[in-house]
């Protein structure tokens, strides 16, 4: 399974993806937009966004391409690790991912 997670802290970056790896899902992180982010987000299982620390644009763009891929979307508002572990934790029986 896949997950980008868009937002966060630039220091954490390391932290969420080991966190996701020991979940056994491969994943992205965005903290900042890069040029040509709407083709960079791809078509993820799942995408989270860390709305605290998400700027508007990052987040119009996140839901274009949801809507465009049929892509789920998660916001969390807090950015922190506890707050990542708690959601992927409950991912499958909460049913976010797309079957």
């Amino acid at each position: 399974m896949s997950i980008v997670i868009v937002g966060g802290n630039d220091r954490m970056v390391a932290r969420y993806l080991d966190i996701c790896k020991s979940f056994n899902y491969k994943s992205k992180v965005f903290t900042q937009m890069p040029a040509d982010f709407e083709n960079k987000l791809g078509t993820p299982d799942l995408m989270v966004v860390f709305t605290g620390t998400c700027s508007h644009k990052m987040l119009g763009t996140v839901k274009k391409s949801s809507e465009k891929n049929g892509v789920p979307v998660k916001h969390v508002h807090s950015s922190s690790v506890s707050a990542l572990k708690q959601l992927l934790s409950g991912i499958k029986e909460r049913n976010y991912v797309r079957s």
